[in-house]
């Protein structure tokens, strides 16, 4: 599989065209918290892909559903990840005194 760069907003757009229900972020929080434990479960198993093809119940594919269902409740709430992600992330790194300023070239 190539390389390709895949911005947040994108991901946001794209997720709120297939879908997007506002009335339903109890389902999607509920099946975020499955997701996680889907996670877990392949962590602890160590369930990486045999080849590019085959990620069904892999480490990432279940990362990907948890990020999947995570924007989708930004989406619900109109959070624009992209403009948050650096205020909490430089609140991190002064909490913690990284002395590190998250600054993504544009």
């Amino acid at each position: 599989m190539g390389n390709h760069e895949i911005s947040i907003h994108y991901l946001q757009e794209y997720i709120k065209s297939k879908d997007y229900h506002p009335e339903q972020v109890p389902g999607y929080f509920l099946r975020l918290a499955e997701e996680v434990g889907e996670l877990s479960r392949a962590i602890r198993k160590n369930l990486c892909p045999l080849d590019d093809l085959q990620i069904k119940e892999t480490i990432e594919e279940e990362l990907w559903d948890v990020i999947y269902y995570a924007i989708a409740i930004a989406n619900c709430y109109d959070i624009e990840l992209e403009k948050i992600i650096p205020m909490k992330e430089n609140i991190n790194n002064v909490k913690h005194q990284t002395g590190i300023v998250f600054s993504p070239s544009k």
